[in-house]
């Protein structure tokens, strides 16, 4: 299967990689900055918290422009459709990295020590979710034959994510010396909203699969 782009829409191409370059980009901040949080590195993740705020008015910048060349110039008018929705769907990623990051320095949820390796697990599934999703859409404007690949790997991050979240709430409400019940809710709420991007990320594979196989008919 053929690249989507032909020569017109090179630029397009451009800002679309770029784009997903941004993504990239917030999963890495929200890898490391919640990584410096659970390290108990409060001051330096205060004083870098705000770099997703550049990523995030990047990536809205670059969406408004991939907008505007699609109807534009008219180009990729058979999979417009598609790309806009996936385009869409993956911007609440950046835009709900940002809000956890900002979220756990307004409100700063107490991590017992029992529960930070898991947490660190955690984190690391969630990325890794994320950058298959990213490479999943790749393929999708790219190398159609690699999709179901990448939707594979997302699925099983996502899988993996999901008993790591059960095995963290386990933890917390079975310590008897974490005994502060509005604590336990507390991380638990924020191990609910990092274990999203996960099942986001799962939900535009999925969507990437269909548009994928819309492509090949």
């Amino acid at each position: 299967m053929k690249n989507i782009f032909f020569n017109k829409s090179k630029d397009l191409e451009n800002k679309i990689d770029i784009y997903l370059d941004t993504v990239n980009e917030s999963v890495l901040i929200f890898k490391r900055d919640l990584s410096r949080y659970i390290d108990g590195q409060i001051d330096i993740f205060e004083e870098e918290k705000e770099e997703i705020n550049e990523v995030e008015n990047k990536a809205d910048e670059l969406q408004n422009e991939i907008k505007h060349n699609l109807y534009e110039y008219m180009l990729i008018p058979e999979s417009r459709g598609d790309v806009l929705t996936l385009l869409e769907r993956v911007d609440n990623i950046v835009d709900h990295v940002k809000k956890i990051i900002h979220q756990i320095s307004i409100e700063k949820p107490y991590i017992p020590e029992n529960i930070k390796s898991d947490c660190s697990e955690l984190i690391e599934l969630v990325t890794n979710s994320v950058n298959s999703l990213v490479k999943c859409i790749r393929s999708y404007f790219k190398n159609l034959t690699m999709v179901d690949d990448y939707v594979n790997k997302v699925h099983f991050y996502e899988h993996e994510a999901d008993k790591v979240e059960e095995r963290i709430k386990r933890k917390v409400f079975n310590n008897y010396e974490f005994k502060e019940f509005s604590k336990k809710v507390h991380l638990r709420y924020f191990t609910e909203k990092i274990a999203v991007l996960a099942d986001e990320s799962e939900t535009i594979s999925e969507l990437a699969s269909v548009a994928a196989i819309k492509r090949r008919i």
